[in-house]
């Protein structure tokens, strides 16, 4: 068979060898000139395609080859010793050996074989190596290569013995699939060769270079290249596969830099200041890895993400650059923060704050804005997401209760990047409440020269007040040039107005009113005992007509408080449908008490109340002491009074006030979830004897904070009209276990006639 291309045969012999010996030798005198001529054709041919090169059996180095024996393994048999210990000469007794055993003969034809063979895709090109051989009785040692499409193309060739080791070379265009070292009975057939003496043939110290024209495949994923903005440490995936010299690195490029660099595991050796195979498929064909990707050092902004892998043999295939989009940087403040109808003070509930956005350059957009309330008495409502690409308003928020809170908010971008430090507050105050008006005692009998009211108003403070008379019987209120002045405590203020000095006698009835700063108007005609403000004017008395001086009465004392379990006092609140109790003690002024008398009770319900204004009467025991049960109904303002009798002045004890919290129910569902879950809350709040708000009821949700002990809202709603509420919450930001006490708080509002009430807690299990 010819082989393919140029090639080298080498051949040796002795005198008195066959002629087919003889003329072997005399094919070795054109050794030289076919070497020369296979080296500078391999020199060319490499330039065309990537190659690598693979050592063999040398320097400290084993095999990568198959042996194999076409007699059916009773001829010939394998010998090799190609890794030298470390620290010894690499190729000292190194050797890879076909050995003839001790057979007789062996047929023509048959031979014993080292194989190496090119991987899937590739082609061997050049060969360079060492061998060696004894041999007898027309055994030969033919070195060679095999072409894809099958056969063997020897291009060294030995038929006599010579063991002194010696170099060959072979260079082959087009590549071929495998090189083979065989020990062959170089014979027809029909006939044989001799066994006895032994032969063998050695080679040792190849390098193989192997052509390999295929890329590797390459491939990226990962969470750092699926779509949206990036932040932070962002993980990829990268993988490559390669059937010819397999993948020996992977590399992730972020805009030209580098991020990730994979090198596989690869059978290598440095050889020669080079790397070289120890296998003839170096590397893994299959591959795959991870890295984590830190994205700040990247501007905000797109980025072209890029891998590539390259094989053994130096071939780099490339995916298509990825587009990343990438922020770090979190919004800047927001612009003109503000709340309709400006900062002062609110009569309702709800508030609607707006801003501008800042622009966002290359940076990903604004997606979304927190929020957060915090007020008096340490109140925190905690941050709140309110989402939305661009969002620029959050319409109707609402505060717990009465009183100036701060609203804070800051801007989160679609990369999730938010700072609280970029913050901005707007105040945010509230009061439904309308001020307290109550005239002071006009201090005896005399006609004053002036009338005044004191207006009380713990939120937003007094901002007007008049004062207005009208005599008994008449429709027609006048008003008197009222002026305000401010009180002695925050909040309080007095209204003087200077009685005219031309006033008919009669009696002249009063009437003050006061708005605060947030609207709210309140007005009265009573003291601040509960009776009526009027004020008598008689005509001057003639000598003739003076009346007699009335006969003097003993004074008396009124004794009386509000009790209900341990609570006792001139204040109390209880529970929702509870009765409470008053009592008390009419006595003389030196402390004796006075059994038989009759008090009138007056309890006038609280504003928004169906009930009317109820009167008791009660008559003292036998040592003055009197007691009386107050049914359960709203809050009221009771007061107790004894008109007096013959030789006893009356007496009267006002300002006893019942709170009566509110009564509220509240359910959820479930009872245990996990977090991102939506919880379902929902009851109703009980009206007894109210109206409830035309609005409808606010309801607070809160929690309660283990750290402190207190209760925080975490949410508001609002009944309809029958009372009943309900609500949804997810809990976002839960990790382990949680335990979550919850409690529905029906809170203080204008016209509601009860004090804030709460109902049984519930405990919510959350599982992060």
């Amino acid at each position: 068979m010819r082989p393919p291309g140029p090639c080298t045969e080498v051949r040796s012999g002795a005198k008195g060898r066959t002629p087919g010996a003889r003329r072997g030798a005399a094919r070795t005198v054109a050794l030289g000139l076919a070497l020369a001529l296979a080296l500078l054709l391999l020199a060319a041919r490499e330039a065309e395609a990537a190659k690598y090169e693979v050592a063999q059996c040398g320097w400290h180095l084993g095999a990568d080859a198959s042996w194999a024996d076409t007699t059916g393994g009773a001829k010939f048999r394998p010998d090799a010793y190609c890794a030298a210990p470390a620290g010894a000469d690499p190729f000292d007794g190194v050797h890879m050996k076909s050995f003839t055993t001790a057979a007789a003969t062996v047929s023509g034809t048959r031979f014993a074989r080292w194989r190496w063979d090119a991987p899937p895709g590739t082609a061997i090109t050049r060969v360079s190596g060492t061998w060696w051989q004894a041999l007898h009785d027309g055994l030969e040692q033919r070195i060679g290569s095999v072409p894809p499409g099958g056969g063997f193309a020897p291009f060294a060739l030995a038929a006599a013995t010579n063991v002194a080791p010696r170099g060959f070379v072979a260079g082959f265009s087009p590549g071929q699939a495998a090189i083979e070292d065989r020990l062959l009975c170089a014979r027809g057939e029909s006939k044989w060769c001799g066994l006895s003496p032994g032969s063998w043939s050695a080679v040792r110290g190849l390098t193989i270079t192997v052509e390999d024209p295929t890329p590797p495949a390459a491939g990226v994923d990962g969470e750092l290249v699926a779509p949206g903005w990036k932040r932070g440490a962002q993980g990829i995936g990268f993988w490559g596969n390669d059937a010819g010299a397999g993948v020996r690195f992977g590399e992730t490029l972020l805009d030209g830099h580098r991020v990730a660099l994979a090198e596989y595991p690869c059978a290598k050796a440095i050889i020669g200041g080079e790397w070289r195979g120890t296998r003839m498929q170096p590397c893994l064909t299959v591959v795959s890895g991870g890295a984590t990707v830190a994205t700040t050092g990247f501007s905000d902004g797109p980025h072209s993400l890029g891998h590539c892998a390259t094989d053994f043999a130096g071939n780099v295939s490339c995916v298509a650059p990825r587009t990343v989009s990438i922020d770090n940087n979190p919004p800047a403040h927001p612009r003109g923060l503000s709340v309709a109808g400006g900062e002062g003070w609110h009569r309702r509930n709800d508030f609607d704050l707006s801003w501008a956005n800042p622009g966002q350059g290359a940076a990903s957009p604004i997606w979304g804005a927190f929020w957060r309330i915090a007020g008096p008495a340490g109140f925190d409502g905690g941050a709140q997401l309110a989402p939305g690409r661009d969002v620029a308003a959050i319409p109707d928020r609402a505060v717990p209760g009465p009183g100036a809170y701060a609203g804070r908010v800051w801007l989160r971008d679609e990369a999730g990047n938010s700072d609280p430090g970029t913050a901005v507050e707007v105040a945010l105050r509230y009061d439904p409440v309308a001020p307290g008006v109550a005239f002071e005692a006009t201090g005896g009998p005399a006609v004053p020269d002036a009338v005044r009211a004191r207006v009380s108003d713990a939120h937003s403070g007094p901002a007007a007040g008049t004062i207005r008379y009208r005599r008994l019987g008449g429709e027609r209120w006048l008003e008197l040039p009222t002026r305000l002045s401010a009180g002695e405590a925050p909040g309080d203020a007095l209204l003087t107005a200077p009685l005219p000095g031309d006033l008919a006698p009669g009696i002249y009835a009063f009437r003050a009113e006061a708005v605060d700063r947030a609207g709210n108007s309140a007005s009265s005609s009573k003291r601040a005992d509960g009776t009526e403000m009027a004020i008598r004017i008689v005509a001057a008395a003639t000598p003739a007509h003076r009346a007699s001086p009335a006969r003097a009465r003993s004074k008396t004392r009124l004794f009386a408080r509000l009790r209900r379990g341990r609570r006792r006092g001139a204040r109390i609140a209880v529970p929702f449908a509870a009765a409470a109790k008053l009592s008390g003690r009419l006595a003389t002024a030196g402390g004796a008490g006075l059994a038989g008398r009759r008090l009138r009770v007056v309890s006038r319900p609280s504003r928004g109340a169906h009930s009317r204004r109820r009167v008791d009467r009660v008559r003292t025991g036998r040592h003055g002491g009197f007691r009386l049960r107050l049914p359960p109904g709203t809050s009221r303002r009771v007061t107790v009074a004894f008109r007096g009798d013959a030789g006893l002045a009356g007496a009267r004890r006002a300002g006893l006030v019942l709170r009566v919290r509110g009564g509220v129910l509240l359910h959820a569902a479930p009872r245990s979830l996990p977090t991102g879950r939506v919880l379902h809350l929902w009851g109703r709040v009980r009206s007894r004897g109210a109206p409830l708000p035309r609005r409808g009821k606010l309801v607070a949700i809160q929690y309660r904070e283990r750290e402190t002990g207190r209760w925080r809202p975490v949410l508001f709603a609002r009944s309809d009209h029958g009372g009943r509420f309900r609500a949804r919450y997810r809990f976002r930001y839960v990790s382990g276990v949680a335990r979550i006490r919850l409690r529905a708080v029906a809170l203080a509002e204008e016209r509601w006639p009860y004090a804030p009430g709460a109902s049984e807690p519930l405990t919510v299990r959350v599982r992060g």
